[in-house]
């Protein structure tokens, strides 16, 4: 028997609507979302249910409105009986595999996300940021060309190692202007992309938000992980509460190393991943990596009936 992995989506994944299904129909669901609303003093159900789309994908709203529907759907998914060997998240997501793992409660991670969600969102003055999909290079020329222009006073840096042939760049505006101009030609690149971001995301500009996450994660309980997290920093698992402490700070100013991640894993015998929360981006990640391992997304209560009638076959 191969190994299974829980793995959660980041910003990018919200849509209006999302988990409505399960909070209708699974009261571990539904009580996720009711305790999410009395941790924020608002109603985050009620934006996350019935928008507007343009409040739910302000970054303070979004990071804990993707939490609360992961988590919510996990309670259901739980319900099958089904373990992980080993959980990880996406950005925000890694959020959703701590709790799943009884690192962090979801009480102090709601309240947690929406304050990392502001930090990240003043870190960095409007319109001085900015963020770009680069599709089609090569992964050592992109990280050359980040080095060139930074070393002409252009802060540019790559933020998301999704997957062979698609990473995301994260610096100053003019910095990530500069790879759009240069970046086919200089690292092979299909296309050059700029995101609509609200900042430069998993870049050095954004350690003010950093520094503002470490005062408050001082004050939280994190235990050892009863699932191993791999973390999007290291790209291997750690178990241990402290650290991964320090790696929730780190992430903000680090590049997220999915493509690593889910490599590490599927090396350690991971042919199985559950991705738990709204959309299917993972799973088509995880799918352009090895298209031998089975990736089932979790996204509504006919995902998860599908999976539970499998499996009753199989009993």
């Amino acid at each position: 028997m191969g190994k299974t992995a829980w793995v959660f989506p980041g910003q990018g994944a919200q849509k209006v609507g999302m988990g409505h299904d399960f909070y209708e129909q699974y009261t571990a669901s539904r009580t996720i979302f009711d305790e999410a609303d009395a941790q924020l003093g608002f109603s985050l159900t009620d934006l996350i249910f019935q928008g507007p789309e343009e409040e739910l994908k302000k970054t303070a709203h979004t990071q804990p409105a993707l939490l609360t529907t992961s988590i919510a759907i996990l309670q259901a998914f739980k319900e099958l009986g089904l373990q992980a060997d080993y959980t990880a998240g996406h950005s925000l997501g890694e959020y959703c595999a701590l709790v799943a793992a009884n690192v962090l409660s979801f009480e102090d991670a709601v309240r947690i996300v929406r304050k990392r969600g502001e930090f990240m969102e003043s870190a960095v003055p409007a319109g001085e940021g900015a963020m770009a999909a680069v599709l089609g290079a090569d992964r050592d020329k992109l990280e050359q060309l980040c080095s060139d222009i930074s070393a002409e006073g252009h802060s540019l840096e790559m933020a998301n190692v999704n997957c062979p042939g698609q990473i995301v760049i994260s610096g100053s505006a003019q910095g990530v202007a500069l790879a759009v101009e240069r970046g086919k030609e200089a690292t092979g690149a299909k296309r050059v992309m700029p995101l609509e971001v609200s900042g430069p995301f998993h870049s050095s500009l954004m350690q003010p938000a950093a520094d503002e996450l470490a005062k408050v994660l001082t004050d939280l309980t994190f235990g050892d992980a009863s699932i191993p997290v791999v973390s999007n920093v290291t790209a291997q698992a750690v178990e241990e509460g402290r650290e991964l402490r320090q790696l929730l700070v780190d992430q903000v100013v680090s590049p997220v190393q999915w493509e690593d991640s889910v490599k590490w894993m599927i090396e350690q015998g991971v042919d199985t991943f559950y991705e738990i929360g709204s959309g299917s981006v993972l799973a088509g990640l995880i799918k352009k990596m090895d298209r031998s391992v089975s990736v089932v997304s979790i996204n509504s209560v006919e995902a998860l009936e599908k999976v539970q009638a499998s499996l009753s076959q199989t009993e």
